[in-house]
């Protein structure tokens, strides 16, 4: 009875002490991953601000689960213990293999300290250049399985057509059944067609449309009069109820990214150069809107990316309040950014809206695991121990827990690499890349920049305390 009751005298402790000293390590790590998914809110693209909403609610309900269920959990199975259990524990005290591992590792980390930071920080520089050349991709039928079914019919209808997508020219003025505005709506679309023959299909304007119902079946009719005429279906495709807004179809061509850019750039001056003084015109459509994608995710994730680093070193600055204890877990996430860019470069792999998002997630991952490290390193720094100590303890203990939530996360990811979908297994292999790099700078570059960094810290710490 005595040595149940010490048993859970012991389950009580370790409760204590997980609440005490863990619970505000895994706090700080919750707040800086979900600052750094709250950057995902600012891209254009809904999915992904939506992406960014469902990861930062999951962490949260991870963080109160593990709090409120986990450890209570556990504080159960080890308070009502079997006493052949609980001796069965006590006596397996003996270091294991990868106890000596991750110790054989560190030491190695500290003696090639430097050598490790300098070719960490310049791999990533290389990576941060070349990925400012990568392309993004975002044809959906890139995304599809590319033996489906609607696919093939897509590319049926392509060949019998000739197209199957469109840019639209909406011209807006006062009057635009004017003789003035249909002459010009007319000649433009004559014009497109001429000036952009390897691109455009077929134009399609109401000045053709009328043109074709005179020949046919009214020749001697105004045109004013005739558009009153038309069927309400036809006369909206081409202008609004008010006649202050006309649309002129464009079909065009099957092209890549950089070709659809190039032609839209040309078709926009084209116009530009030959629109009359009255009329406001753009282009829109579902080619735009591909292009728009483009921009949002080429230069969007760079400032998400961005944004994301200053809001957790803003949140762990709040918290800390001291500059280099917020930037110092920071240092291996930005190295990891440059890395994942080298990796994308080096497997050929193109942006999409998914991966697109990697820079976010990048932050929320390796941000965690850098904090856990730091706050077991500042703990056992406070306990008294040395410099070199408390890094070997703080990799050997956090490291190992580093290590299995690592390998469960990837495991989880890993489903995605047998999907159909190109997007999401591209997705599902840049996922697991990240990880891995956000698990190799944590073990690798963050006990190396302790190592340099930490005496100055330290001392400066005890300074301001005096």
């Amino acid at each position: 009875m005595g040595k149940v009751t010490k048993t859970r005298s012991q389950a009580r402790n370790s409760l204590k002490v997980t609440i005490q000293k863990m619970a505000p390590a895994v706090l700080t790590a919750l707040v800086a991953t979900t600052l750094g998914f709250i950057a995902l809110y600012t891209s254009p693209v809904p999915m992904i601000q939506d992406f960014g909403k469902m990861l930062s609610l999951g962490m949260i309900i991870s963080f109160i689960v593990g709090i409120f269920l986990l450890i209570p959990l556990l504080y159960i199975r080890d308070g009502f213990f079997r006493e052949s259990e609980v001796i069965k524990d006590q006596k397996s005290t003996s270091i294991s293999i990868f106890d000596r591992f991750l110790n054989w590792w560190t030491n190695k980390v500290m003696l090639f300290r430097w050598v490790i930071v300098i070719v960490a920080i310049g791999l990533a520089a290389l990576g941060i250049v070349l990925d400012l050349e990568a392309p993004a991709e975002t044809d959906v039928e890139t995304f599809m399985p590319q033996e489906s079914e609607a696919l093939a019919d897509i590319n049926y209808v392509r060949e019998v057509l000739g197209s199957t997508s469109q840019v639209s020219l909406i011209y807006e003025g006062e009057d635009i059944l004017s003789d003035s505005t249909l002459t010009w709506v007319q000649r433009i679309s004559e014009d497109i067609a001429v000036e952009f023959p390897n691109e455009v299909v077929t134009v399609k304007s109401l000045p053709e449309l009328l043109e074709t119902i005179e020949q046919e079946q009214r020749p001697s009719v105004n045109k004013v009069d005739l558009i009153e005429w038309l069927p309400e279906d036809q006369r909206n495709r081409f202008i609004n109820t008010t006649n202050t807004k006309g649309v002129i179809h464009i079909s065009i061509k099957k092209m890549s990214t950089e070709e659809l850019e190039s032609f839209v750039e040309e078709l926009k001056a084209f116009i530009e150069g030959n629109r009359i003084g009255s009329l406001e015109t753009r282009l829109t459509g579902q080619s735009i809107l591909d292009l728009e994608m483009v921009t949002a995710l080429t230069t969007g994730r760079y400032k998400m990316t961005l944004l994301g680093m200053a809001l957790v070193f803003l949140g762990l600055l709040a918290i800390y309040r001291r500059p280099e204890k917020a930037i110092i877990p920071l240092l291996p996430v930005l190295l990891i950014v440059g890395w994942s860019g080298l990796v994308v470069y080096g497997l050929g792999i193109e942006y999409t809206p998914l991966t697109a998002t990697l820079g976010a997630l990048i932050i929320g991952i390796g941000t965690e695991f850098t904090i856990l490290l730091m706050e077991r390193y500042y703990e056992e720094r406070q306990a008294g121990a040395s410099n070199r100590t408390a890094i070997l303890i703080a990799n050997q203990k956090i490291g190992k827990a580093i290590f299995a939530s690592a390998l469960t996360t990837i495991g989880g990811f890993s489903a995605l690499l047998f999907s159909d979908f190109a997007i999401l297994s591209d997705f599902g292999m840049m996922t697991l890349i990240n990880i891995g790099l956000a698990l190799i700078s944590t073990i690798l570059v963050l006990p190396a920049l302790l190592m340099i960094v930490g005496p100055w810290i330290y001392r400066k710490k005890l300074r301001q305390s005096v």
